[in-house]
């Protein structure tokens, strides 16, 4: 049975479908009459939904990724280029948390929405392990602390950072203050497997878009950079995030309700572009 659906009513044959087709297993039947796909298309289909996405006449349902699966584009909720470039550049890393736990259905609804983040080749690998909780947090922050202590103790000259630094976060974190994951309320990993062909690619891009759409929900966040260092090399870590053989990409990020406001949208170095 063909993956593809036609509404032979609607079609007008204008053959979009095959021209868009990202793997090329669509053609016209005989040249001329409704879209099928090619012998053998269904075991290459990669269900990215391309063919239903773009059907000007809405004939077009795929047994994968039904049309009534897949919402209508609204004009109206579209933004133009200054709406977006103040959201892109209104995005802050949220350091300074509320004491508020972060509900399980907000971080439930970001990753819903990240799961739309492109993959390589439309695998949607990435998965997804959510440390939602203070103490479930403070307990990945103390498994930093301890691998920053091992550094110094036992291979000073090879450390990640310089010394001082880590002098320092130890210090801070000795004396009750935890600089590295900021005492937020939440840490979401994004993760991959082996077989991934876009390795740490894929959890990166979806991370973005939850990084994102979080401040919608009045959610903020900031990459943890400490604990990505650390959970490569740390076996405690890798144990209780469930890095792998088997799952080797990753990434984390903090989650947690913003204590303070921002008003204003800071400016950066101008970009480093060669044109060739």
């Amino acid at each position: 049975m063909s993956l593809l659906l036609i509404n032979e009513r609607t079609c007008n044959k204008d053959g979009i479908c095959v021209t868009e087709c990202p793997a090329h297993i669509i053609h016209l039947k005989d040249g001329t009459g409704f879209p099928e796909m090619v012998p053998g298309g269904e075991a290459i289909c990669i269900t990215c939904g391309h063919c239903v996405a773009v059907c000007p006449k809405h004939a077009l349902s795929h047994a994968r990724v039904t049309i009534e699966d897949c919402p209508p584009i609204e004009k109206a909720l579209g933004i133009d280029e200054k709406q977006a470039v103040q959201f892109l550049r209104s995005r802050r890393s949220i350091r300074v948390y509320k004491d508020k736990p972060v509900e399980t259905k907000k971080i439930q609804r970001l990753i819903e929405i990240a799961r739309y983040a492109p993959t390589g080749s439309n695998t949607q690998l990435v998965k997804w392990v959510v440390f939602n909780g203070q103490a479930k947090v403070k307990r990945l922050a103390g498994f930093v602390a301890d691998w920053m202590r091992d550094i110094l103790e036992h291979d000073p000259d090879n450390a990640p950072f310089p010394k001082l630094h880590l002098s320092l976060y130890l210090a801070a974190w000795d004396a009750g203050f935890d600089g590295i994951l900021r005492s937020a309320p939440a840490v979401v990993v994004a993760m991959a497997p082996q077989e991934a062909g876009n390795g740490i690619v894929d959890p990166t891009i979806a991370l973005a878009y939850l990084d994102l759409a979080a401040p919608t929900l009045g959610i903020g966040t900031c990459w943890a950079g400490l604990l990505c260092r650390a959970a490569k090399t740390w076996p405690p870590l890798q144990e209780a995030i469930g890095i792998s053989e088997a799952y080797p990409y990753f990434y984390p990020m903090m989650l947690g309700y913003p204590q303070f406001a921002y008003r204003r949208l800071p400016e950066r170095k101008p970009p480093k572009i060669e044109w060739r």
